[in-house]
């Protein structure tokens, strides 16, 4: 078997039968995106998705493999959580047509053009960019230690700096970058393909990213404001061609993949954060990382949303604590770790929210006190509008929960 093997699974399904070479095989559980068990039969596996969604495609040769994994929850739903990505994509539901896309990479391919086409209508965007360079006549300012030190006595040639005038500035490296990586995700159409490489075109001059390295920084401004929802799918796009393992190495993929209970933590601390300041005022401070459980500042204390209100004296502290599991039912460490957040910010109310199964409330009795660790539920397949509501009656209740 050397042809390219496409494999389909589902996010939350169980086991499913699949003929494979021995090379497609190591290819997958190099990749560590899905489980894999012989059945026992020469050639046939069984695979089961893990967090992963999206479409990668996979080795060389014999070992060439393409696999997509559908996310459980539909193609417009995990839309609208992506834009509650940490770069907020902004598009919302009138914006990206996914809902009759079923497929989850040419709806985002397809909104990355949309936006694209329209950030790029005007052409591309120009911007200043310091220059150092050594020439024959003055431009801009002369750099007087460069100068002497390399041509002490000589009148030329000139070590100078000048703001250049350029295409090749940070946020068209970034869209360039977005534009190359969708090139290279299996499955698109060959429409959408002559879009993508037409906006290639329309960049030329642009260095892209360099594969590995950090993406390419920006700053929102009234003169990048056409770009500015067209970035930030861009940086999600570069963001979803690698992920890392548990061990911290990161791998690079042909392809796009999202790591579901991270979207699921970004979509719950940003929405339900701008829910509890409309709710109550305050501050909110998604994926808070001030807090640490020991002394010297060790061990970082990670929750996904810690909102700040002003206490008796007027200074501003921890009042809610908030943790997403996109998981359906808890688990005795998601209870610990919730304990030593509590314990930790002085709260007496910790909140859990799962992305199934039923709510709840354990109660821990400490000294002098009694800690409450709520289990909340948030049913992700609820249209979008719904499950607004279901978050704005989530922060109600948060708010409710304080002494």
């Amino acid at each position: 078997m050397t042809q390219e093997q496409h494999v389909r699974l589902r996010e939350g399904a169980s086991w499913s039968e699949w003929p494979l070479a021995p090379e497609q095989v190591g290819e997958l559980d190099r990749s560590e995106l899905i489980d894999i068990r012989a059945t026992g039969g020469a050639g046939s596996y069984r695979l089961r998705a893990r967090d992963m969604v999206g479409a990668v495609r996979l080795g060389r040769g014999a070992g060439r493999v393409r696999l997509s994994i559908e996310p459980k929850i539909s193609v417009d739903r995990l839309m609208y959580l992506l834009g509650y990505a940490p770069d907020r994509l902004q598009w919302q539901g009138r914006n990206v047509d996914a809902a009759a896309r079923p497929d989850l990479l040419p709806a985002v391919a397809h909104a990355f053009n949309r936006a694209a086409r329209r950030a790029l209508r005007a052409g591309p965007l120009f911007g200043y960019r310091e220059t150092e360079d050594t020439l024959p006549v003055l431009r801009g300012r002369l750099r007087a230690s460069e100068q002497l030190s390399r041509h002490p006595g000589l009148p030329v040639p000139l070590e100078v700096t000048y703001d250049e005038h350029t295409v090749d500035i940070p946020e068209n490296r970034l869209l360039l970058g977005a534009v190359r990586r969708l090139l290279r995700v299996p499955g698109l159409d060959t429409r959408l393909r002559a879009e993508l490489q037409g906006f290639a075109a329309q960049l030329d001059g642009v260095n892209p990213p360099v594969p590995g390295a950090p993406v390419p920084a920006w700053q929102p401004s009234r003169l990048n404001q056409r770009y500015q929802q067209v970035l930030a799918l861009a940086a999600l796009i570069l963001d979803g061609a690698s992920y890392e393992f548990e061990n911290g190495r990161t791998v690079s993929v042909d392809g796009l993949v999202f790591r579901m209970w991270q979207v699921y933590e970004d979509f719950l601390g940003r929405a339900l954060g701008e829910a509890l300041v409309k709710a109550v005022g305050g501050r909110a401070e998604p994926a808070d990382r001030n807090h640490y459980l020991a002394v010297g500042r060790r061990h970082v204390l990670k929750p996904d949303l810690v909102h700040y209100l002003p206490g008796r004296s007027g200074v501003s502290g921890p009042a809610i604590v908030v943790d997403a599991k996109y998981k359906r039912g808890p688990r005795r460490e998601d209870l610990y770790q919730m304990l030593a957040y509590c314990v930790r910010l002085g709260l007496d109310d910790g909140h859990l929210v799962y992305a199934g199964g039923r709510p709840g409330v354990v109660r821990v009795p400490v000294p002098g006190k009694e800690i409450r660790l709520h289990r909340h539920v948030l049913d992700l397949s609820l249209p979008q509008a719904e499950l607004s509501r279901h978050i704005d009656e989530l922060a109600e209740t948060l708010a409710r929960s304080r002494p």
